[in-house]
């Protein structure tokens, strides 16, 4: 019984039922006029609905007053941009008017059904319906009394539930907007994968730089290395504040660029942090780093930044040699460091990962892994 009567309890079963009769008001207006052809609003609408601008309204008023539990995506609220779209508006307000006679008929006549029935219960006299006039006993006329309202009922949840099937088929997006909704899908999981790489990138050599200084300061026991340590983590944390300030820059305001991070000309910093956390690095820069793109120079500082990143945090303080080269309409970057027992600490694998994505998106290519007694990263990123 109560699941009977939860369509009573949901707003939209009455929202559906005012959508199906917003069009007899025009057909009211209309019926004062001319009652001897009702059909003339129907035939008004053959034109009306080859207004691109009447698709986005009838859609406006789907999501509004058919839509339940976050359906608002079945229906489209863009201006008709085909002909297919244009018919299939015309198509729909003309299901729209004529569910709203039926919406109409069997609001009035039903209540009056049963008002009808239960004077005749009563006693008044004969039963009289828009059709016939029946004579019943007054018992059969008392039981009979709650059908049209059940029916009522039935009426109201069933022709809601079939006006918003019809919408989502008439109303729904095309092809053409599915594909368009697709691609910005995708160009926001791509946005949400890159911010996701740079916060790792940023935050996450901030942290491993800032754990082997204060561990190497509390070993050593010496006042001069353990000021140097911790002006080593204040500037790091400085420069991860700044790359943190920025992304959330870039989430907070949806059209700022993303196109402010640090470059490979910058590089310097990084490896002079990766020298102050004890790493021995032997870095050769070849090529002008100032005709690297930007996009290509950006990535290749974060895939420097995550190389030296596990250097620090699988390795230690080991050497490390860098080898930066422009050439030849290619940006060669390679990170070698000699191959130790793997010291415990964060991380399982997503930076190589990241890597690898890094240089995929850019067209170019990653090896990661041992070469010859080392571990090795190399990238070659295309300057196109």
């Amino acid at each position: 019984m109560a699941r009977f009567l939860r369509p009573l309890l949901r707003g939209t079963t009455y929202t559906r039922w005012l959508h199906l009769w917003v069009p007899m008001l025009f057909e009211s207006v209309w019926l004062f006029i001319d009652m001897s052809k009702p059909w003339v609003p129907a035939v008004l609408l053959l034109p009306l609905g080859l207004v691109p601008a009447v698709r986005r309204g009838e859609g406006v008023q789907a999501r509004f007053m058919l839509a339940r539990g976050g359906g608002e995506a079945a229906f489209s609220i863009s201006p008709s941009a085909t002909w297919r779209d244009r018919w299939r508006t015309v198509l729909w307000l003309e299901v729209r008017v004529a569910m709203g006679w039926v919406a109409g008929m069997v609001t009035v006549w039903l209540p009056a059904a049963t008002v009808v029935l239960v004077g005749a219960a009563f006693g008044t006299g004969p039963i009289h319906t828009p059709v016939v006039t029946v004579t019943l006993p007054q018992w059969a006329c008392a039981l009979l009394a709650p059908l049209p309202l059940l029916a009522l009922y039935g009426s109201v949840v069933g022709l809601g539930e079939l006006i918003t099937a019809i919408a989502r088929r008439l109303l729904g997006p095309s092809p053409t907007e599915r594909l368009a909704a697709l691609e910005e899908r995708t160009e926001q999981l791509l946005e949400r994968n890159r911010i996701a790489r740079e916060l790792h990138d940023s935050i996450g050599h901030a942290l491993t730089v800032a754990v082997v200084q204060a561990g190497a300061a509390r070993a050593a026991g010496d006042p001069a290395f353990t000021d140097r340590a911790l002006g080593a983590i204040e500037d790091t944390g400085r420069a991860a504040l700044e790359d943190l300030e920025r992304v959330l820059g870039v989430l907070r305001e949806a059209e700022r660029p993303a196109s402010s991070g640090p470059t490979l000309t910058e590089a310097d910093r990084l490896l002079e942090s990766a020298r102050a956390s004890g790493a021995k690095v032997d870095a050769e820069v070849t090529g002008a780093l100032e005709t690297v793109p930007g996009p290509v120079s950006r990535e290749g500082y974060r895939i420097l930044q995550e190389s030296l990143t596990n250097v620090l945090r699988h390795a230690g303080s080991v050497p490390v040699r860098v080898r930066i080269e422009v050439a030849d309409g290619a940006l060669g970057l390679e990170v070698r460091n000699p191959l130790t027992a793997e010291i415990p600490g964060p991380g399982r694998g997503s930076g190589l990962r990241g890597i690898r994505e890094r240089a995929a998106l850019l067209g170019g290519r990653a090896r990661t892994g041992p070469d010859q007694g080392d571990w090795q990263v190399h990238v070659e990123l295309p300057l196109r």
